[in-house]
């Protein structure tokens, strides 16, 4: 583990207690429907990185096998306690989105939200995601990303000045080049909110 990810799994460790709070608001408003939008695209055996709290678990249909890792053991307990509450079968463990703990090919779909932002080497774990999926599954991914509107980025870029210190959150990053440098091709993509949020569906070739 590299200390910038030593450095997240801290700042996580601080803020589980408050995350649900914090990220509701932003879901009611600019990432209205991306908890669904990704889940939707979930299929057979689910592999959710950066799991965190477990928010997208109502949302996964109950005929996917679901396997979640997150840095936190915080955020995790959280997540098993939900997962118990709304009824969702889900194997929540402990583990690096630079260094996913299973073998190639392990899942027919990996799904990443609200993550990449604070991973601090976004293209390995794009390149470990795009290895642990079968050839033909899917990596589903959503996140906040940097605004094509000047006012919109000025302020995402002042907010950066305390958001990556603090927390090691980009609020500008951009990730579509990323995804295809790491072999995956792009099937769905879509940028909302002043181009401020990202979706992207991605599969790995079948050759």
């Amino acid at each position: 583990m590299i200390d910038e990810t030593r450095r997240q799994q801290r700042a996580w460790r601080k803020h589980a207690a408050s995350y649900d709070r914090t990220v509701q608001r932003a879901e009611r408003t600019m990432l209205h429907g991306s908890r669904e939008w990704v889940a939707a695209r979930a299929r057979g055996r689910v592999l959710e990185v950066a799991v965190g709290t477990g928010r997208n678990l109502p949302y996964y249909s109950r005929d996917v096998s679901l396997v979640g890792i997150d840095l936190s053991p915080e955020m995790l307990a959280i997540a098993r306690t939900r997962a118990a509450e709304v009824r969702v079968d889900a194997d929540l463990r402990q583990g690096d989105a630079e260094a996913l703990p299973f073998e190639d090919s392990s899942f027919d779909t990996v799904v990443c939200a609200l993550a990449l932002c604070s991973i601090p080497r976004p293209q390995v774990a794009l390149g470990e995601m795009a290895r642990v999926v079968v050839p033909g599954g899917s990596v589903v991914l959503v996140d906040h990303t940097r605004s094509d509107r000047a006012i919109v980025f000025a302020g995402q870029w002042l907010m950066e000045r305390f958001t990556i210190p603090i927390e090691g959150e980009h609020l500008t990053r951009r990730h579509r080049a990323e995804v295809e440098a790491a072999g995956l091709e792009v099937v769905e993509h879509e940028r909302l909110r002043s181009g401020a949020v990202e979706r992207i569906r991605a599969t790995r070739p079948a050759t």
